[in-house]
């Protein structure tokens, strides 16, 4: 009996070693931040006039971002990531074909037209490129970040949809849309919760894209969370 209380001992003893020694094992090649998901505000930049946002206007937004740290403290990164994005736009710029298949554009007179839906919708793939400050160690999960960059987005599909008194009607790949979205980007905050603002450098429609006779310019802004894990 006395043998089997030494041997249990013994197992006990070397099992609590090998924790302690775990704990005291520190990846000094440690990387953070590797996937992102974020829901955003969405906000139209540049109005034309008269047009006003209406309802609630949602960005989902989810990637990866592969984290290469620049300095020996590994807390100063540049990151290069793949990401999906959708977002969708509720205001009162009417989207419409005539009888021969032309886009036209123009404001909706809210005094003589209701609708309960008028919006349209974008869906990206997404290369974001990062500058990564933080204060992370290796041993530290919980953290400040500054992260600043770049994000160019390809739309590969989008739709606009209205309901209202002139009918209902939904529109697929429009080709007024600028295929390329570029912006710039900024996340910060501490742990989990980050602020996250995105503003695009390019307008939403391309120059073919005509209201009144004149370029739409307006481009997107998004502003809410982000969210990092590893």
């Amino acid at each position: 009996m006395k043998e089997y209380l030494v041997l249990i001992g013994f197992i006990v003893s070397s099992y609590l070693g090998a924790q302690d020694n775990n704990t005291k094992i520190v990846d000094s090649l440690y990387k953070e931040d590797q996937f992102y998901a974020g829901v955003t505000y969405n906000l139209i930049g540049n109005k034309p006039n008269d047009l006003s946002q209406n309802g609630f206007s949602l960005g989902f937004h989810a990637g990866f971002i592969k984290d290469m740290p620049i300095n020996k403290d590994r807390n100063v990164a540049i990151g290069i990531g793949l990401g999906y994005s959708a977002n969708s736009f509720n205001q009162n710029l009417l989207i419409v074909k005539d009888d021969v298949g032309n886009i036209n554009y123009s404001i909706i007179d809210e005094n003589n037209v209701s609708f309960s839906r008028n919006k349209f919708s974008q869906h990206l793939v997404e290369l974001p490129i990062e500058f990564r400050w933080r204060t992370s160690t290796p041993t530290n999960y919980n953290f400040w970040r500054i992260y600043t960059g770049f994000k160019i987005g390809y739309v590969f599909a989008n739709t606009t949809k209205f309901k209202g008194d002139l009918g209902s009607f939904k529109y697929n790949n429009i080709d007024d849309f600028n295929k390329f979205q570029y912006g710039l980007t900024v996340s910060m905050g501490y742990n989990t919760w980050n602020l996250y603002l995105y503003y695009a450098l390019n307008p939403i429609f391309s120059s073919d894209a005509k209201l009144n006779g004149e370029t739409i310019d307006m481009n997107a802004v998004k502003i809410g969370l982000m969210f990092y894990v590893l």
